[in-house]
């Protein structure tokens, strides 16, 4: 199964490698995609589609439309420890 979404606050490579990581650790998740140019992020295995927004939310990176202050901060943090762990 594959999920895609379209999201807001992908800046860099720290934004994807924070989201591979954190969204490769959730049970039955087989691979991420993530076209930073577009930002989208696609999201093959057998996993809830709720799950992985959720996550995506926690982390700063909300389907586009749903953007919050307070999510794009989040970003801002996921982004510099997605940069620390490159």
């Amino acid at each position: 199964m594959k999920h895609f979404f379209e999201v807001e606050n992908i800046k860099c490579g720290g934004c994807v490698n924070s989201i591979k990581t954190a969204l490769l650790k959730l049970d039955n998740v087989e691979d991420i995609i993530i076209d930073k140019d577009v930002d989208s992020v696609t999201v093959v295995g057998n996993i809830e589609r709720s799950i992985l927004i959720k996550k995506l939310n926690e982390l700063g990176y909300p389907e586009k439309g749903n953007n919050t202050l307070i999510k794009t901060a989040k970003s801002y943090v996921s982004c510099a420890m997605g940069r620390m762990s490159e």
